[in-house]
């Protein structure tokens, strides 16, 4: 049973700072006195030869969004899903999915998109940190503790898979309860055939997607709920009407169509993933994991690695715990080119550069914590909300 609850005014004093993600291209300009168009960005992971958005009619921009301009269906024909409900990324569905339940037992990764055990916390959920978040381990032991289990597939950053079958087994575990399965597929689209998304009209199967990262096109903010109908009515009710501009609307609605383009890029995004694991490797650094969108490589020098490749206006994701380094694809050829000579340019040719900074001087980049970090006070039982 779906409960809606609504937060009391002083949550607020409760939630946790923002946290750290990639992308963050003019602080790390700022840091290291580099212009912003002078940069190789490499820290986020999304597709930078996204789909070719056309020009958007002005009928799109002058009249408030429709609901049925086609985007519904199309994206459930793309994705095989019985229904979905259309959001603002689907980091929306992050933040407002935990609201849905009453306060239970969350599952969460330790290493992966920490937004998730953010939202749930700060909702007044308990987090059960998960390593490789895996229950326990491979036979789902520990799930009967669980109300909700939420799974990253793959994982970001670690690139690790679950198959299907195993999801859907453990899925079955929990809705016997009245449980959830939440899998944020965000890099699912360049494997759609290991995706849950046909069986999302499972009551406590719930599937997120997203046009960011496998179409480049994380500025319009467009993500997917898939999942049982009663739960999108909820969840449509909880984010009001209106969740999707309507320039985004129709950029979505095609690109979801153009089936040509998404399986050319498919095969052009293994080759790419295949070539910058071989280029990490070559310069010693092999990778841990990864998806056709990315390479994550564990080192005890991704500090030094990643300020190395900064002064040469580079940027990388680093992470803390583990200490670790998450590359991007390239662009173009010159992009390939400039990360070759920068993972091969010793630490002193980077020092003292063009960037304007001096010798032995380090405006280090924050990192972005892959692990969970420290817990926020648990709210007080019967406390206002």
């Amino acid at each position: 049973m779906i409960a809606c609850r609504l937060h009391a005014a002083n949550s607020l004093a409760r939630a946790a700072p923002p946290l750290e993600h990639g992308g963050r291209l003019r602080e790390a300009a700022a840091r290291y006195r580099i212009p912003v168009q002078d940069w190789l960005d490499l820290s986020t992971g999304i597709n930078p030869d996204g789909w070719p958005v056309p020009e958007v009619p002005g009928t799109a921009w002058a009249r408030l969004p429709e609901e049925d301009d086609g985007l519904e269906a199309t994206a459930a024909r793309c994705y095989g899903a019985p229904g979905l409900l259309p959001v603002a990324g689907s980091q929306a569905a992050i933040q407002a999915l935990p609201d849905l339940r009453m306060p239970g037992r969350v599952g969460v990764p330790t290493v992966g998109y920490q937004e998730h055990a953010q939202a749930w916390q700060r909702a007044g959920h308990t987090l059960v940190r998960l390593a490789d978040g895996v229950p326990e381990d491979d036979r789902g032991a520990g799930l009967d503790d669980l109300d909700v289990l939420i799974v990253i597939n793959p994982n970001n950053p670690t690139g690790r898979r679950w198959p299907a079958s195993t999801l859907l087994d453990w899925h079955a575990r929990l809705a016997a309860r009245g449980g959830w399965l939440l899998v944020d597929e965000a890099f699912m689209d360049t494997t759609p055939r290991d995706s849950l998304a046909p069986y999302t009209d499972r009551p406590g199967l719930i599937v997120l997607r997203s046009l960011g990262k496998f179409y480049g096109l994380a500025g319009v903010r467009v993500g997917f709920v898939l999942g049982t109908a009663d739960l999108r009515e909820a969840l449509r009710a909880r984010l009001g009407p209106w969740t999707l501009n309507g320039p985004a609307r129709h950029v979505a609605r095609l690109a979801l169509t153009d089936a040509p383009w998404q399986e050319a890029t498919r095969a052009s995004l293994r080759r790419a993933s295949s070539r910058l694991a071989g280029l990490l490797s070559d310069d010693g650094l092999v990778p841990t994991g990864g998806t056709e969108l990315f390479q994550w490589v564990c080192t005890a020098e991704a500090p030094a690695i990643q300020d190395r490749l900064a002064r040469q206006g580079i940027l990388v994701r680093r992470f803390e715990a583990p200490p670790s380094l998450r590359f991007g694809l390239p662009g173009d050829e010159s992009g390939w080119a400039r990360l070759e000579s920068g993972l091969r340019c010793p630490a002193a040719c980077a020092s003292g550069d063009a960037s304007g900074q001096a010798a032995g001087e380090t405006p280090e980049i924050r990192s972005s914590s892959s692990v969970a970090p420290p817990l926020a006070p648990a709210p007080v039982p019967g406390a206002p909300r």
